[in-house]
């Protein structure tokens, strides 16, 4: 007996990397995985049916049930695309893991209108053109569901290089939190990972030593964490952000601080007063 037996898993960019890590997990706890992978570089050029197949062959050599789909998640076509796949092939969505990315960074100062509109397109909006089509589903059908997007450290905390990246990430982070709220009503479940991982994404960024990183940060570290989220052991729990790798855990929040608050004068501040409130230690306290 599997966490996930009877259940149907779409994984976007699940034919390399961590979404491949990810299907092969889930397959080994029961579920049937909708493999998607458009086959294309890691900045998002070309593509090809192979790494999708590829993984959808391991999956079936170990005993599950898997179908492949092709479709790029960054238009609404395309996110249709996927969950017909799944319906094709499984007749109904449990959970969907939005995992899909690309790379094309550049300092700010050098990232053009290129670099920026094809990251946006395949983080932000395929994470809206995937979502939408299964959210609605999992709404119509009642079964409830889980929704886990993947988000990223330079979107939650920065990184040089990654404005592009980052805007992304940071975006679907704000947008499951909202989703979060409203699937409640639904009993639709929203997660936000964000994974580090040695990837074909991630082995050349600064800070990344891929040769002695490469078991300590190995992307299989993190699927774990999604089984469980993805199953009835999280049942009580929605909305949360997960940090994920090298073995470590741990729950990321915005926090909004104590602060200082006036009850003179309406309450207006002048801007000389802010600049003696803000001094270190003092609006920067955290709450009580």
């Amino acid at each position: 007996m599997g966490l996930l037996d009877g259940k149907v898993v779409v994984i976007t960019g699940a034919g390399g990397g961590i979404g491949r890590e990810h299907a092969i997990a889930m397959a080994k706890e029961g579920a049937a995985i909708v493999v998607n992978d458009l086959g294309g570089a890691r900045d998002g050029s070309g593509g090809g049916s192979t790494m999708a197949d590829q993984v959808v062959e391991e999956i079936k050599a170990l005993g599950a049930e898997a179908a492949a789909n092709y479709d790029n998640v960054a238009s609404v076509e395309g996110g249709e695309g996927i969950l017909k796949t799944a319906l094709d092939a499984f007749g109904t969505v449990d959970c969907v893991i939005n995992n899909a990315g690309i790379l094309r960074d550049k300092s700010f100062s050098n990232t053009t209108e290129d670099l920026w509109d094809p990251v946006i397109a395949v983080h932000l909006k395929g994470t809206y053109c995937v979502t939408r089509p299964i959210f609605n589903h999992m709404k119509e059908t009642g079964n409830g569901g889980v929704v886990i997007n993947t988000s990223s450290t330079s979107g939650l905390n920065g990184n040089f290089g990654q404005c592009n990246y980052g805007a992304a990430k940071a975006g679907i982070a704000g947008f499951t939190r909202c989703l979060a709220i409203e699937g409640k009503k639904y009993g639709i479940r929203c997660f936000i990972l964000a994974p580090v991982a040695l990837t074909r994404l991630t082995e050349d960024l600064p800070g990344f030593d891929a040769d002695a990183m490469r078991d300590q940060m190995a992307p299989g570290l993190v699927s774990p964490l999604l089984g469980f989220l993805a199953s009835d052991l999280s049942k009580e729990m929605t909305g949360n952000t997960f940090f994920c790798g090298g073995g470590r855990i741990a729950e990321m929040k915005v926090v909004t601080t104590r602060g200082v608050t006036k009850s003179d004068d309406g309450g207006l501040w002048t801007p000389q007063e802010i600049a003696e409130a803000m001094k270190p230690g003092e609006i920067l306290l955290p709450s009580e």
